[in-house]
């Protein structure tokens, strides 16, 4: 099977990784990609929003499945051109991609859905949640316990235009939880936690995510909660006229009244992708194809007893600057033997060397019979990997027991 896979980041060469393990692959190409990817398959100088290029690309290719990685494309439609010239396409239609491009529209099909989620305020005061009602590559949103603290998410959402959406502070365990649709089947995927703000000890900034692990030990049972969190989401969006063919990322608080959602992304998470692709059995390519062609009724996807933890190395400047280019990355071989999985995010190739291009820089991911052991698999080989400025947390999954 030829696949197109579209984005340029770590989270794609995860799923590049995986891809290229499956028996029914013959070609993997990817636009833009980036040089992890280029390893695996050939990358194509085409923009991962060039719905235009993309298409005429796919076409040229004889592209049988195209799989979207990123939010942006799909909220700007790229889906439905390629899927209106007769590609196969795992990823939602602009439509259905609102669930994560409009706050306010995923409060309303929470509502209409009957799934419990942070409630909306009318009028901003701490303690509260403010969020950018668009997308905000995962630096929207901003926990306000105090008048300062509001006043200061208020003027950066309204420096990023748009509109916001102001909700209470939930307390509780927060989780990530993923689940494959083909329109109306949902089959659940796994879940993760991720560590969204800049500094150890869940200090500073928010970024797009500085670290992950996978399994969540204190979580339950995953396909209870997606039968009651996901299936009534995509049952709503169907209902509406708006099949959701792709992967639904639900972004959970759990507490003491059980789980309530704190937001839904219409994509594979990153950097969770990277602690769930080493996690998963059977072919996932076959699965992918399955949900795009509308039956997702004998598929399954589960997660084996393993562990995963990855560690998100980034530029100086992120989260504010995302412009840190070609310096050079060392120790990317020594990391690889000694076990380690690097995705690579913001990396391009000069004068034949590996170097940064980005914010989010390299995914280094360790993988073990437990978090523990994961974990320690993962900073071994992040000390083996360097770049000069880096920045990393070093409490990435340090509290998770089993």
């Amino acid at each position: 099977m030829k696949v197109l896979l579209v984005g340029a980041g770590a989270r794609e060469h995860a799923l590049a990784w995986r891809l290229a393990q499956s028996p029914s692959l013959t070609e993997l190409h990817a636009a833009p990609g980036n040089p992890g990817i280029a390893a695996l398959g050939v990358c194509h100088p085409v923009r991962a929003d060039d719905g235009d290029g993309l298409l005429g690309l796919a076409l040229t290719l004889g592209t049988e499945l195209a799989i979207i990685g990123p939010e942006g494309p799909l909220v700007a439609g790229v889906a439905d051109e390629l899927r209106r010239n007769g590609i196969a396409v795992f990823g939602p239609s602009a439509a259905a991609a609102r669930i994560e491009g409009s706050k306010s529209f995923a409060k309303e099909v929470l509502r209409a859905a009957g799934v419990p989620a942070a409630e909306a305020l009318s009028v901003a005061r701490p303690p509260c949640v403010v969020k950018a009602d668009g997308l905000a590559a995962g630096k929207g949103v901003f926990v306000c316990r105090t008048r300062e603290e509001l006043e200061i998410a208020l003027r950066s959402v309204q420096a990023l235009g748009g509109g916001m959406v102001i909700e209470e502070l939930l307390e509780g365990r927060e989780v990530s939880v993923f689940a494959l649709s083909d329109g109306r089947e949902v089959v659940p995927v796994a879940a993760a936690q991720d560590f969204k703000r800049i500094g150890d000890g869940d200090t500073g900034p928010n970024t797009g995510g500085m670290g992950a692990y996978s399994p969540v030990p204190w979580l339950d049972d995953l396909e209870a909660l997606t039968e009651a969190v996901h299936r009534p989401v995509i049952e709503e969006l169907a209902r509406r006229g708006t099949p959701f063919v792709g992967c639904l990322f639900a972004g959970l608080m759990v507490t003491d009244d059980g789980p309530k959602v704190l937001e839904f992304n219409a994509r594979f998470g990153d950097p969770e992708t990277q602690v769930i692709a080493p996690r998963l059995q059977g072919d996932l390519l076959a699965v992918l194809l399955q949900a795009a062609r509308g039956d997702l009724s004998r598929a399954r996807l589960a997660a084996d007893g393993s562990s995963a933890v990855t560690v998100v190395l980034a530029s100086p400047g992120y989260p504010e600057s995302s412009d840190y280019a070609g310096v050079a990355i060392h120790g990317l071989d020594a990391a690889d033997a000694q076990g380690a999985l690097v995705f690579q995010g913001g990396t391009a190739v000069r004068d034949g060397r590996v170097v940064t291009m980005g914010g989010r820089i390299l995914s280094v991911t360790g993988t073990g019979a437990t978090v523990p052991e994961a974990r320690a698999s993962a900073y071994r080989a992040v000390d083996l990997v360097s770049f000069e400025g880096v920045r990393f947390r070093r409490d990435i999954a340090a509290a998770v027991d089993g």
